[in-house]
């Protein structure tokens, strides 16, 4: 449902069409504050200084940039290259964002975190920030992600945090959205909301893509020693924090080309998918914010579905939808059977274990490297490792010795 609420914000909150500060007036005195202070700490060197060394020590970047000779040659065609943000510190580029945001809370005194969170990724690495700086820390998560994703719960419980179930709605990502939403509208004087997607009211779609820039910095100065023509670079596409961190150094030149991944789920059936650029998407404005989202005429947010927990959000993030639909930013789709299949490809190929989300983007390389014929490249962004989505893809992949196994454990619990 939309969410809107408040006057229009400035057009310098906006990406094009897209973004806005669209929350009551009890929440803009928060991101009023935030909005201050991100600007002062980005330009204070002392601020990034702590950031820098808390990216070499505990995140440990730089993160690989991967020839996959092995999978290149099997598919012929373009090079393909993997940024492996899987190798971060929690297993996804999301530890970028929660470190830096958990910094900035720091700063501005707060000592109670929230977060939101789809496949877990994102809590988990806002548990690890909070539990790095000693900060309390709560993650809404739908309560069927949180079934799906059982590892990544345990996780960030034994990192300190409290894990709320999110028994409302569709009990996804966007439900658990909405339930930290309500927490920070009660409790903003002592807390921060570490939004852990390239969404939301203004100043998050920005803040959260400063932070996740370093990937594509990184990235671009690894093309440049790799000596390759790289003709396209390929991310997935959820909310969209690692391809907005994948794509920002990239974004002001016209190549290379830029391509974003959705989850084509099912099948195009409204509900069977994910696909907001390219399935029907509606124009409007919900948690906070003016986008791109699956909705009806009535402005009712539709039933997404994606096999990736992080995926399923019905919408995307207002600079991304915003460079779509500039021509900029190219946008296509992977289903659950092709995610699949990319997965196990670059499994027995590489020894390369992508998250259910990156292997959408995986899927695409697949697609686009025959295409491109030899003598060129791309770069894709793993943008998590996945081990996570154990309890999904061995039901998926493996399904009789899978379940033998859960029931030897039950029987000898």
């Amino acid at each position: 449902m939309s969410e809107a609420t408040g006057e229009k914000a400035a057009p310098a909150d906006y990406f094009g069409a897209y973004g806005g500060r669209y929350v009551g007036e009890t929440l803009r005195p928060a991101l009023d504050q935030l909005e201050a202070e991100f600007a002062a700490a980005w330009e204070d060197p002392a601020f990034q200084a702590e950031l820098g060394l808390a990216r070499r020590e505990f995140i440990g970047r730089p993160t690989p940039f991967l020839r996959a000779g092995n999978a290149s040659r099997a598919l012929g065609g373009a090079d393909i290259y993997i940024k492996m943000e899987g190798l971060a510190h929690t297993g996804a580029h999301k530890i970028n964002n929660a470190v830096g945001q958990a910094l900035l809370a720091r700063r501005l005194g707060k000592r109670r975190i929230i977060a939101e969170t789809g496949a877990g990724q994102h809590g988990l690495a806002a548990a690890a920030a909070c539990a790095r700086l000693g900060l309390a820390c709560r993650v809404y998560m739908g309560s069927i992600d949180m079934a799906r994703q059982r590892p990544n719960v345990f996780a960030m419980e034994m990192l300190g945090a409290e894990v709320a179930a999110v028994e409302t709605g569709s009990r996804t990502l966007k439900d658990a959205v909405n339930a930290a939403l309500r927490d920070w509208s009660a409790s903003f004087p002592d807390t921060h909301y570490i939004i852990g997607s390239a969404l939301g009211p203004s100043p998050f779609p920005d803040l959260v893509r400063r932070f996740q820039a370093v990937v594509g910095e990184e990235t671009r100065e690894q093309m440049r020693e790799a000596g390759a023509d790289f003709a396209a670079l390929l991310a997935c596409v959820g909310g969209g924090s690692n391809a907005i961190g994948f794509f920002a150094p990239f974004l002001d030149q016209p190549s290379p080309r830029l391509i974003g991944v959705e989850a084509g789920g099912r099948g195009p059936t409204p509900g069977d998918h994910a696909a907001r650029m390219g399935g029907g998407a509606r124009i409007g404005v919900a948690q906070g914010y003016k986008s791109r989202f699956l909705m009806d005429g009535d402005g009712q947010l539709l039933p997404t579905h994606s096999i990736s927990a992080g995926l399923d959000y019905p919408g995307i993030g207002p600079q991304l939808a915003s460079l779509g639909e500039s021509g900029r930013l190219e946008f296509t789709s992977a289903s659950d059977a092709e995610a699949l299949a990319a997965l196990r490809f670059f499994a027995r190929h590489e020894g390369v274990l992508f998250a259910l989300e990156s292997a959408h983007a995986a899927a695409a390389a697949m697609r686009l490297a025959p295409e491109l014929g030899r003598g060129r490249a791309i770069a894709v962004n793993m943008s998590g490792r996945g081990d996570k989505d154990l309890f999904i893809t061995a039901k998926a992949l493996d399904r009789d010795n899978w379940a033998a196994f859960l029931q030897s454990e039950i029987d000898h619990a």
